[in-house]
């Protein structure tokens, strides 16, 4: 963990509460933080649609692909790049998971 000294990683879930297939928003020093499981491998974006702003938890989330729920914008969520439209991306965190199960999330 820790690329740089000045990133602070906040500890904001478990595996245990993020199963495989599953996406949740937690809140991270008031930002709130999409968490999703990809089999196994875990991924921190800004839990905000790059067309309007919309919360994306409140989408679908189906293998990698991330829809939003108010105008169907489609995000694979394995690369954070969008599918349609493609000329997107979502913003990312760095994210960790430890040997314990305990993910962590470091915001800019």
């Amino acid at each position: 963990m820790g690329d740089t000294l000045a990133q602070q990683w906040h500890v904001v879930s478990h595996l245990d509460d993020l199963w495989e297939g599953e996406m949740v928003a937690v809140d991270v020093q008031g930002q709130s933080v999409l968490l999703v499981n990809v089999d196994g491998d875990v991924f921190a974006y800004r839990n905000r649609c790059p067309h309007q702003e919309w919360p994306l938890d409140d989408g679908d989330l189906d293998g990698e692909k991330l829809t939003c729920a108010q105008h169907l914008w489609e995000f694979d969520v394995s690369t954070a790049e969008g599918i349609n439209p493609a000329n997107t991306t979502l913003v990312r965190y760095a994210c960790s998971v430890d040997d314990d199960g305990a993910i962590s999330v470091s915001l800019p």
